[in-house]
């Protein structure tokens, strides 16, 4: 069976994705260059729609370029063992997590010079001596 060619936009509207990042991700390799139609249209089809849906949500959770593609690779082998693609999860996980900790310290820190006082004038004023390294 011959799946229906889909025009770029009718693409776009499917996948929820702009154009310029179709193209983008054609560019770094996350897409495959789709055939092109005689008047050298991009062709694409719904395994394309699929996959930039998958590309999305994989943004959306914040995998980078390089897990993408290789979650990508993984999942054209679906009789495989999850292992990989576990192990790319959970490398993220933790850094998501290291992240947390780091803003979670960054929020501390600016609640600190925040209460810390006079809120008058800038020569008085704790977040630009904290900023300057004169605040302990």
């Amino acid at each position: 069976m011959i799946e229906d060619v889909l025009a770029i936009g009718t693409v776009s509207r499917l996948a929820r994705f702009k154009i310029s990042t179709m193209r983008y991700d054609e560019s770094v390799g996350l897409l495959p260059a789709p055939p092109r139609s005689e008047g050298n249209r991009r062709a694409f089809c719904m395994a394309d729609v699929r996959r930039l849906m998958f590309i999305r949500h994989s943004r959306a959770l914040g995998f980078g370029l390089d897990a993408i593609r290789q979650l990508l690779q993984l999942a054209e082998m679906p009789e495989e063992p999850c292992d990989e693609a576990d192990a790319i999860a959970r490398e993220h996980l933790e850094a998501i997590r290291r992240k947390i900790d780091q803003l979670t310290a960054l929020s501390g820190e600016l609640k600190t010079m925040l209460d810390r006082g006079a809120h008058g004038t800038i020569a008085e004023c704790r977040v630009i001596e904290a900023l300057a390294g004169e605040d302990g």
